[in-house]
Formats: structure tokens, C-alpha cells, sequence
């Protein structure tokens, strides 16, 4: 068993959360050309040490929002799996009641308190939830992911502005993955300033990491959580990552010219989670009859939840109206 800062058992759990929710994205992209499931969909397949590395470092009672990439945030946050396939086949035991779709996942019990497909659109929620924790004086710590295009949403600035004014237990959580849509950053964002500045600029403690690291996420999230509990306001942690599918969808794009294919190469090679399994078996904290076992394991859960889903009912027609307004 090989040494490590975090502890192999922890290791082996990360890596675990990891290779769960590739083979699951994996294999929903794969199910997705069946044209069964007709939501929009956005994976995060080369994000997962952010989703990993973030909620595994937090508590059942600490609450997590998301956006429109949100599947990895669900799932390591601890949301069903069946809840959430059952979602994208527009399923009615889904975990949005079959209305809500990819970009709508929500699972209360694990306070996972939803996502949304309006860029930015939960931040201020978010912040609202850990104003929410401090009246009741408790310690549990709100959450919230967003890519680096919703840091061009005035929603953002006014969060970060009132989180800091009001100390409020917040971790933000940026997943920079270079692109917003099909724009580069460097023709969003002026190339002297960087957005983990621009919140220290608004008082924050903030800090640019190594996105596709998860042990480096891990152990930087568990020391931004420990400054939130201990009263120290909101924490922006910027974490670098790059998406390896097109923005909204199954496919590769690489083709069609807003990225190349040189670069989309480069990103492979630092694959969190290839990466770390190769360290993992480097210092003989993990197997190769446990890794491929577990690999087993996940693609045999992964198949049966579809098989699942797809035998469900879709919702009735008399449920198309409820919840739309308050009563």
C-alpha cells in the first residue's frame, strides 16, 4: 500500500466517484443516439475531479446547487442514479417528476437543491441558502457550480458582492473549462485579469487550482471548508478543466473550428481520471483486478438503471399543469 497526504482509502474512494461517473456519462451518450431521451443534455466527461473533489469533501447537511452541466455534481453529491436516468427518459418517478429533464435535477435528500438551464441562474440562490444558514446560526455550507461564462453575468458580481458584505457560508465553485458555448475565452475575457482576482478584488478568499487533479480539489476544498465554518465569509475556488464533447450533446466537434484538435489532444492526456488510476496502481494503493472489477461493477449498475428507466411509465397528462404556478 502506497503512502498518501489524503489516505488510500480515501483515495480509492475518489477514484471510485470518478470512474462511476464516466462510464455512466459514457454510456449515456452511447444510449442517447436511440432518440429515447429527448432533453437537451450537457456531460461533463473530463470535469469529474471537480464534481469528486468538491462534494466529497462536504457534509450531508452542507447543500450544493448547479447548473446546466450538473450530472457529475448530482451524482457525487450522493443524488439517485435511477432518479436521474429515470429524468432524462422523461419518466415520472424522475427525479424532477419527468418535467425537469437533464439540466433540472434535484434530489432533497441529499440536499442536492437543484440545477437550472439559466446561465448564472443559481448563484444568487445559492447565496440566498447560506444567508438562510447564518440566521439560523448553523454551520452547514452552501455550494455552488458554474462555468467560467456565468462570471460574465451580472448575477455573479452582485452574488459574491452580498456574500461578502453579509460573511455569508458560501463556497463558489468555478469550473473553468476555457469555453462558453462555442467561445473561447480569450475573446470573452481580457487576458490581464483572471476570475479568481476579480473575487479576491471583492474581498473573497479565492484560489486558481488544478481542475483535473481531484487529490489537489480535494484537499483544496476541505481547507476552503474549514475557513467557511470557521466565520471567514465565502470562498471562490477557480478550478481549470476542458470539456471533451460538444457543448450541448453526445458528439465530438472538434471539426467544426472553434477548438482544435491539437489542443483537445493535450487535454486528453491529462484525463483526471486515467491519471489517477495510473498513480493509484504506481504506488499500489488500488489493483488491477479492483479496478477492474469496479469498472464492472458500474457498467453493470449503469445498464440495469436503463433498463430500468425505460420500462417506467411517462407522467400522466393530468400532471402537466401542477407545479407550474403556487396555489
Amino acid at each position: 500500500i502506497g503512502n498518501s497526504s489524503i489516505g488510500d482509502l480515501e483515495n480509492r474512494r475518489l477514484y471510485k466517484e470518478m470512474l462511476r461517473i464516466r462510464i455512466v456519462e459514457e454510456e449515456l451518450m452511447r444510449y442517447y443516439a436511440e432518440q429515447e431521451m429527448r432533453c437537451p443534455v450537457h456531460f461533463c466527461v473530463g470535469q469529474e475531479a471537480v464534481s469528486v473533489g468538491v462534494c466529497q469533501s462536504l457534509v450531508h447537511d452542507d447543500s450544493v446547487m448547479s447548473s446546466h452541466r450538473c450530472h457529475g455534481h448530482y451524482l457525487a453529491k450522493g443524488g439517485s442514479l435511477k432518479g436521474m436516468v429515470a429524468e432524462l427518459y422523461g419518466k415520472s418517478s424522475g427525479c424532477a417528476s419527468g418535467k425537469g429533464g437533464s439540466m433540472h435535477l434535484i434530489d432533497l435528500s441529499v440536499n442536492f437543491l437543484g440545477a437550472t438551464s439559466i446561465v448564472a441562474g443559481t448563484i444568487p440562490v445559492a447565496v440566498g441558502v447560506g444567508f438562510s444558514n447564518k440566521l439560523r446560526d448553523e454551520r452547514s455550507v452552501s455550494v455552488v457550480f458554474f462555468g467560467d461564462g456565468a462570471t460574465e453575468e451580472g448575477l455573479f458580481y452582485e452574488s459574491l458582492n452580498f456574500a461578502e458584505l453579509h460573511n455569508l457560508p458560501v463556497l463558489f465553485v468555478c469550473e473553468h473549462n476555457l469555453f462558453s458555448v462555442y467561445s473561447p475565452i480569450s475573446v470573452r475575457q481580457p487576458s490581464s485579469r483572471d476570475i479568481y482576482q476579480v473575487a479576491a478584488s471583492m474581498g473573497l478568499d479565492s484560489i486558481r487550482i488544478d481542475g483535473n487533479d481531484v487529490e489537489t480539489v480535494y484537499s483544496t476544498t476541505q481547507s476552503a471548508l474549514d475557513s467557511v465554518r470557521s466565520g471567514n465569509g465565502p470562498y471562490l475556488i477557480e478550478a481549470m478543466t476542458y470539456r471533451w464533447v460538444e457543448h450541448c450533446g453526445p458528439n465530438y466537434d472538434n471539426h467544426i473550428g472553434y477548438r482544435t484538435e491539437e489542443e483537445y489532444l493535450s487535454w486528453r492526456e491529462k484525463d483526471p481520471v486515467a491519471t489517477f488510476e495510473d498513480k493509484l496502481l504506481n504506488e499500489s494503493t488500488a489493483s488491477k483486478e479492483f479496478i477492474e472489477t469496479t469498472k464492472q461493477q458500474i457498467f453493470e449498475e449503469i445498464r440495469e438503471v436503463v433498463d430500468y428507466a425505460k420500462e417506467l411509465p411517462f407522467p400522466d397528462s393530468s400532471e402537466l399543469t401542477k407545479g407550474v404556478y403556487a396555489s
